[in-house]
């Protein structure tokens, strides 16, 4: 019996503000592979890691390579290195490279240590000794924050995944506006929605597979299968040179990063999570646009915000009322604010306690502390003190979910089109 064995390749921090992008590293070490006779096991993994961890590159995802472990595995251990020095956006101080070598089984430590990476904030120095521990080879630049990314990235398992097609620009248009032909964006989503998705925020007119940093990416398709990417990429126009394209695997728009709370004191700063609360006061917008109000239960309280990058999302937001139970989905930043992706409304406060309406048709009014009501009409008085409940018109629906908008998406958080919701 033949045991065909692999190595795996995960590669992170590679970029910064200013340019690169680890995955268009990847598809150029993917090129010098297909030249060399080196081919790929499965898409490349697009591993997106906690989207409220500290010093997280700018999309804050590593990639992996998967490759048979023969005798051109060494060949290709030096390319990956080579392209990774030759790259890398070293002037910026923090661009810290990583790349890993790992040619075992991925282990369950292994797999735990990737969702640690996705719930939580992993140090160089952790992420330094898990490596070692279970064999792999390390090679760090810089700092090498990279490796944490990148032992994430091999070990992930991708039970539930999605696809992105990215396209790259040639380098002399670097920093210079897109010359994506927008009708043809409205087409293919007209086309190939909801098998591809995030291509448009309508609400905004904005063009959600346009980068608006000047990476090497052109655009970005997002789908839920890989037919649908190419028939995307068919009907998208551009009026510049595509010098590559590639297709990875990720676990982008999975919520693969939500973990379920019990109680709100069981969350954590940095961490990402699904919490049930009452809301305990009607949200208010502060100066910058940014909206907040606070939810609680038996075990404490919490302030949730949605920023103003959520636009219309935080009108959604201020239709809430103290005593409306949500389940609020996000992640708690560096102010110890949860931040909302989205929420389900599960039980409206749709009672509202008013004064009698005296037997003429007028709304009573207060005769004194514990003296009743009185009718300025007609002079009518009642002698109970209590308010009467009336039921009011909500604007929300129970059991129905609200998501921010696609300009405002983060790349784990699923979407509404994603989820079945029937």
């Amino acid at each position: 019996m033949v045991v065909i064995k692999y190595l795996y390749i995960g590669i992170d921090d590679t970029d910064s503000p200013d340019g690169m992008c680890t995955t268009y590293l990847a598809s150029q070490i993917i090129n010098k592979f297909k030249d060399n006779g080196i081919e790929l096991v499965d898409y490349p993994h697009l591993i997106r890691l906690n989207p409220f961890a500290r010093f997280k590159t700018r999309g804050n995802g590593g990639v992996s390579l998967k490759i048979l472990n023969d005798d051109k595995a060494d060949f290709a251990r030096q390319i990956v290195l080579d392209e990774v020095e030759k790259l890398s956006m070293f002037d910026c101080d923090n661009t810290n490279p990583g790349v890993i070598f790992y040619d075992g089984e991925i282990t369950k430590e292994m797999e735990d240590y990737a969702f640690r990476a996705i719930y939580e904030f992993i140090t160089i120095e952790e992420a330094d000794e898990f490596g070692k521990s279970v064999g792999c080879e390390i090679h760090k630049f810089k700092k090498g924050r990279g490796i944490i990314g990148s032992i994430a990235a091999i070990s992930l398992p991708l039970s539930d995944c999605t696809y992105e097609l990215l396209a790259y620009r040639s380098s002399e248009n670097y920093g210079t506006k897109r010359q994506i032909d927008y009708d043809s964006v409205y087409l293919m989503d007209e086309k190939t929605f909801p098998d591809t998705f995030e291509n448009i925020d309508y609400s905004e007119d904005y063009i959600a597979i346009e980068p608006k940093t000047p990476c090497p990416v052109l655009y970005g398709i997002r789908s839920n299968n890989v037919d649908a990417l190419h028939l995307a990429k068919s009907i998208v126009k551009v009026n510049e040179p595509i010098v590559d394209w590639c297709i990875f695997k990720t676990n982008q728009h999975t919520d693969m990063h939500i973990q379920k709370a019990d109680r709100i004191s069981d969350m954590n700063q940095f961490g990402c999570y699904e919490v049930v609360g009452e809301v305990k006061n009607k949200p208010k917008i502060i100066d910058g646009g940014h909206m907040f109000f606070l939810i609680s239960d038996d075990s404490g309280e919490i302030e949730c915000g949605a920023y103003e990058p959520t636009k219309n999302f935080r009108k959604t937001v201020s239709h809430l009322r103290p005593g409306d139970i949500i389940k609020v989905f996000g992640g708690i930043g560096e102010q110890n604010t949860f931040n909302i992706e989205k929420f389900q409304m599960l039980k409206l406060n749709d009672i509202e306690y008013k004064n009698p309406v005296c037997e003429c048709g007028k709304r009573m009014t207060s005769a004194g502390k514990n003296k009743g009501f009185k009718c300025k009409r007609c002079g009518n008085k009642v002698e109970s003190s209590k308010k009467v409940p009336i039921v009011i018109t909500r604007n929300l629906k129970n059991s129905k979910f609200y998501e921010t908008p696609v300009s405002a998406r983060r790349h784990l958080s699923k979407p509404l089109c994603r989820m079945d919701l029937n």
